[in-house]
């Protein structure tokens, strides 16, 4: 579990400012701001495990400008990380996609998501346990949902997976940006256990099953 890693944040800290391949969010109060919607720009919502990989997996892809990492999916409003791990808000760790659709489609996101993470897994991934880890895409009209209903069944059908999906699509509803301290989290801490052993893997295996959607630098 990330718990046992979270206690090194405050040691080490000063090590994630030796990193520049930052998005350079704003924050208030502690937590990441979501920077306002560019012209011809739009978002999409996912939730698949630790947000850390997920945001960098996200990142990582042609045609994506931020990627905030947050919660969705719950009840509570203005969730914080202690209540959302303790299980009692609803909330999943999630990402919010900002993205520019004349150079990567929804579909494509969407496709990217599910080999990011193991969406035959219910109510975890991997170590990480519990509601909170659970896979969901969040989809803002019809069309988005077909779209997304379009991609689990290619995938089903090609049986890379050994078990059926089952991932939540769920309407947006709301996203509620995660701590400052979760953001980028990945590119400042790949020191860390966690991610070497539990996140890289992930990222590894996004950029294999979709390399054409991959920023050439990461492929390298």
């Amino acid at each position: 579990m990330r718990s046992d890693f979270l206690s090194l944040i405050a040691a080490l800290l000063f090590l994630g400012g030796c990193n520049s391949d930052t998005q350079h969010l704003q924050s208030r109060n502690g937590f990441a701001v979501l920077p306002a919607l560019q012209k011809n720009e739009k978002v999409a919502d996912f939730a698949g495990g630790c947000f850390w990989a997920m945001q960098e997996c996200m990142l990582e892809l042609k045609g994506v400008h931020k990627v905030i990492s947050g919660y969705a999916g719950g009840q509570t409003i203005n969730p914080d990380y202690t209540a959302v791990s303790a299980k009692n808000t609803g909330h999943a760790e999630s990402v919010q996609v900002y993205y520019d659709p004349s150079v990567i489609s929804y579909e494509q996101l969407v496709c990217a998501f599910f080999y990011a993470h193991d969406p035959t897994q219910i109510d975890g991934q991997g170590p990480d346990l519990g509601s909170d880890y659970r896979s969901i895409v969040f989809y803002r009209s019809p069309q988005e949902y077909k779209t997304v209903r379009a991609v689990m069944d290619k995938i089903e059908r090609s049986h890379y997976y050994t078990g059926p999906l089952v991932t939540e699509l769920k309407p947006f509803e709301g996203f509620y940006p995660a701590e400052t301290e979760h953001q980028d989290y990945y590119r400042a801490h790949s020191w860390e256990p966690y991610i070497r052993r539990i996140s890289k893997p992930k990222v590894l295996k996004m950029r294999s099953h979709v390399p054409a959607l991959v920023r050439p630098e990461y492929l390298q």
